[in-house]
């Protein structure tokens, strides 16, 4: 709220966007850590990490473009994703051939900020968010991926030990749940540590699980939590304004709304839309290498209820 209110973006477009803690790295590329919590002191959160490299930085937190018309309404929204849009183009998360930069060029000599987004919602990746590459064994074990997170699905570019690069993508709809895992090795200590794994139970055409192993995991499960939420209040009609948390008399709770997304028949098919974070064990006597904390967000529902 107080980014938006230097910005002068207006409250109602407040919950469209979100501050992200990023790590840049010397040639301009910078990964996710994490989305900032509500209750965080964004200064405090960053600078407690002693290094220069950490940024905060603010994008859309909405994953349906259709939502971008609301925030082109308005002139600082509309700077806001078009500055975003052609960030993403120049780091390369969005593909753009020859012809379509050709275009893209055009459009902002002409400063057709509008048109620009316009155009760019018709690429490949536009609106995703891309990870550091990480381990899966999907198809096969030890295969190194890029993993995407847009669209309503989990995008993979998989590098075979044939060194033969496959994509695919699972719909967070066809998803049973995820969990995410941490473990520590007891060899190493107490000052051993180990990635987390994402890990989401996909129904294809058989129920499997693929494993992603990556210090990114909490990350993309708070993707795949968040295209949840955004699924299930379209679904119930409800608006994408009154989706997110708001402070109340002080204390923080979810706008009604939000409670519409529990009316029946929708719900009374899942067995939980709660996600409790997990956090990685520093010490050998923590949290033991099975635990997990996990989320069965659409067991029960098929594609017709979507």
């Amino acid at each position: 709220q107080a980014v938006a209110s230097k910005l002068d973006l207006p409250d109602d477009l407040v919950g469209y966007f979100s501050l992200f803690l990023v790590r840049e790295t010397k040639d301009g590329a910078f990964s996710f850590v994490r989305k900032l919590q509500e209750f965080e002191l964004p200064y405090v959160s960053v600078t407690s990490l002693h290094n220069p490299e950490f940024r905060i930085i603010l994008r859309k937190s909405y994953w349906d473009s259709s939502y971008d018309d609301d925030v082109m309404e308005h002139r600082v929204g509309l700077n806001l994703l078009y500055a975003q849009t052609v960030s993403d183009i120049e780091h390369g998360w969005i593909l753009v051939n020859k012809e379509q930069h050709r275009q893209l060029k055009s459009l902002q000599e002409k400063v057709s900020k509008k048109e620009f987004i316009r155009l760019a919602q018709t690429l490949k990746y536009y609106g995703y968010l891309k990870f550091d590459p990480c381990i899966t064994d999907f198809p096969e074990k030890g295969c190194h991926v890029v993993v995407s997170a847009g669209n309503n699905e989990l995008n993979f570019q998989v590098r075979l030990p044939s060194e033969q690069i496959k994509e695919g993508s699972f719909k967070v709809t066809r998803m049973r749940c995820w969990r995410v895992t941490s473990s520590v090795p007891m060899s190493n200590g107490p000052s051993g540590r180990s990635p987390g794994k994402s890990e989401g139970k996909l129904e294809v055409d058989r129920l499997q699980w693929v494993t992603i192993t990556s210090p990114q995991a909490i990350m993309l499960s708070i993707c795949l939590q968040s295209m949840v939420d955004e699924l299930m209040v379209k679904k119930s009609g409800g608006s994408i304004r009154k989706m997110f948390r708001r402070r109340v008399n002080g204390a923080l709770r979810r706008s009604d709304s939000q409670q519409a997304v529990k009316s029946p028949p929708l719900l009374s098919k899942l067995t939980s839309v709660s996600l409790r974070g997990m956090s990685h064990s520093s010490s050998a006597n923590d949290v033991g290498a099975n635990d997990f904390h996990g989320n069965y967000a659409f067991e029960g529902i098929g594609d017709e209820d979507l």
